[in-house]
């Protein structure tokens, strides 16, 4: 069940499994009285989850529990429950089966392998752990990878909160914090695959002997969390980090994993969408039709899993649309950036 490679064979037995009174999650049974619909006969693809409200505001609020659908019985194999960023307000909160992390650890991994980077090398993740997902795939990733990992924790909603409320020489002194705990691991280990967020790359690489360690040591930089334009990455790549693979992941707690970089692009970094799973629309943002390729909209995610289904989620990001690989439904998002208001809150990136 749930196996089909035909992606819109697919959604129709997500459908039925979600929605299947004996296999469905608490939550998604108690929505589908309010639907008007039954997404058992109407969703008959990919396109069709269009048709779903957007309910990810509400898992500010739901019980864990009640995300759990009832077919994985008394013991389902929670690999844990974590938060979104926080960057619209209120955290969102989701829980990870762990046959989803494995599926989505295998996707991760995949552009590694075909990047060249070898076995056996440590990771120094700078970036949120705690309540956000991001710290758990990293660690994981890190041991399939045979290598240690070292970690700088980041809290993102602290920074945030410094910098709405104008203390900017505490938000500064923050980052200094984070920038020296990376330096100790930097000198003090041999560190060969970097993970962190844009303006951490930015800030580590003002240091010149953090820039020669990682000139010297480090063979993959992954990045991900706060945007970077096509300008900055086009000068890491080339000027600050040249010969270091830069590879992006577009993440978020909402489509439960992140989207991998194209590999070779050399203009716009641009993320392919993980189909059946993981898809995108970019949409103009009042009338929510399709843009036009090579036109900027905002971007809406899918998430179909066995394990959740969180469809129709028009996000805070806008991207260029752009086609898909063969094969994937949907669209790529190229250059992506924030929106300036969310859900009447100011969007505030910060250092994630």
């Amino acid at each position: 069940m749930l196996e089909s490679q035909d992606p819109d064979e697919f959604i129709r037995a997500a459908m039925r499994w979600h929605f299947d009174p004996g296999t469905g999650s608490p939550f998604w049974l108690a929505q589908a009285a309010r639907l008007g619909f039954d997404p058992r006969e109407q969703v008959r693809s990919v396109d069709d989850l269009r048709l779903f409200p957007n309910v990810v505001d509400e898992l500010r609020d739901v019980r864990a529990e009640h995300l759990i659908p009832r077919g994985y019985g008394e013991n389902a194999d929670v690999a844990g429950v974590f938060d979104s960023g926080g960057t619209t307000g209120a955290p969102k909160r989701a829980v990870f089966l762990d046959d989803w992390v494995q599926r989505m650890l295998t996707h991760m991994l995949e552009p590694i392998d075909r990047l060249g980077v070898p076995l056996g090398l440590n990771w120094l993740g700078i970036i949120p752990t705690g309540p956000h997902v991001v710290g758990h795939f990293v660690g994981l990733a890190a041991r399939a990878r045979r290598g240690l990992l070292f970690t700088v924790d980041m809290d993102p909603r602290w920074v945030r909160k410094l910098i709405a409320s104008g203390q900017a020489a505490q938000a500064e002194a923050y980052v200094e914090h984070l920038v020296g705990q990376a330096a100790h691991v930097l000198r003090s280990q041999e560190i060969g695959v970097l993970m962190t967020t844009p303006p951490m790359l930015e800030r580590l690489a003002r240091r010149d002997d953090l820039l020669a360690l990682i000139t010297k040591n480090v063979k993959l930089i992954m990045w991900g969390g706060a945007h970077l334009d096509a300008d900055t990455h086009d000068l890491f790549r080339t000027e600050v980090f040249p010969g270091i693979p830069l590879h992006g992941v577009y993440g978020s707690t909402m489509i439960m994993g992140g989207a991998n970089q194209r590999l070779g692009d050399t203009e716009l970094p641009t993320f392919d969408g993980f189909g059946p799973h993981i898809t995108f629309r970019v949409v103009d943002p009042v009338t929510l039709a399709p843009v036009p390729y090579g036109t900027r909209g905002q971007v809406v995610t899918n998430h179909v899993s066995k394990s959740m289904l969180l469809p129709n989620n028009l996000e805070r990001d806008t991207a260029v649309r752009v086609p898909a690989p063969p094969g994937q439904p949907g669209d790529s998002l190229a250059d992506l950036a924030p929106v300036q208001v969310f859900g009447d809150e100011a969007v505030i990136e910060g250092v994630y």
